[in-house]
C-alpha cells in the first residue's frame, strides 16, 4: 500500500511545523500507537498497566519529534504512513520494554514467569545524559541514534560510516559502560 494523499499532506504539514499539524497527527495515529504498545507487550507475554502504556506511547511520539522530526523526515514514502509508524512504534516500545526495565512495572502473565534478573529503569533524561557522558562521542552518538531516535543498525551505519556489523558490539560495550556508571 502506498502513501495516501491525506497522509502525505499531514506528514508534510508536520515536517513543516504547520499550525495544529502535530495535534492532527497525534489524533490520527494515537489509536495505532496504543494498539502497537498493547500488541508488542502481549507478544512478550506481558500485560501493560495504563500508566506504563501511556509512558510507552508518549515515548513513541517523543521519538517522532526528536531531532527536528528526523524520523518523519527519513520516511521514504514507499509504504503507507501507518505501516512506517507501526515499525517505528514497535522498535521503540520493544527497546523500552527490554532496556529500561518496564518489566518491573508490568504484570506478567502466566505464560511467562517473572524474571529474576534485576532491571533498572532510568527515570529521567538528565540521568541518561549523565550516563552517556561516560561514553566516547562515537558510542554516545550510536546510543542516541539507536535508543532515542529509533534508528536501525543500517541507518546508523550509514550515518556514522561504520560497518553495520560493528553497531551491535558497540552498543553492548556502551551499555556496559553505562551500567558501570549507574
Amino acid at each position: 500500500m502506498s502513501l495516501s494523499d491525506i497522509d502525505r499532506i499531514l506528514l508534510q504539514r508536520c515536517i513543516d511545523g504547520a499550525p495544529r499539524a502535530w495535534q492532527d497527527f497525534t489524533e490520527r495515529f494515537l489509536g495505532l500507537v496504543i494498539h502497537v504498545a498493547n500488541h508488542t507487550a502481549e507478544s512478550r507475554g506481558l500485560s501493560l498497566d495504563d500508566s506504563t502504556r501511556d509512558d510507552l506511547v508518549a515515548e513513541v511520539f517523543m521519538v517522532l519529534l526528536a531531532s527536528d522530526r528526523g524520523v518523519l523526515r527519513r520516511f521514504r514514502r514507499d509504504s503507507s504512513l501507518a505501516t512506517y509508524l507501526t515499525v517505528i512504534a514497535r522498535r521503540v516500545i520493544a527497546r523500552r520494554l527490554h532496556l529500561d526495565g518496564f518489566r518491573s512495572r508490568l504484570s506478567v502473565t502466566a505464560a511467562e514467569p517473572a524474571t529474576t534478573e534485576p532491571t533498572e529503569r532510568i527515570e529521567n533524561r538528565e540521568e541518561v545524559e549523565r550516563l552517556m557522558a561516560r561514553l566516547n562521542p562515537e558510542e554516545s552518538s550510536v546510543v542516541r541514534m539507536y535508543h532515542l531516535e529509533g534508528m536501525s543498525y543500517q541507518e546508523i551505519s550509514k550515518a556514522i560510516g561504520l560497518a553495520e556489523n560493528s553497531i551491535g558490539p558497540m552498543l553492548s560495550r556502551a551499555r556496559q559502560k553505562m551500567r558501570e556508571g549507574a
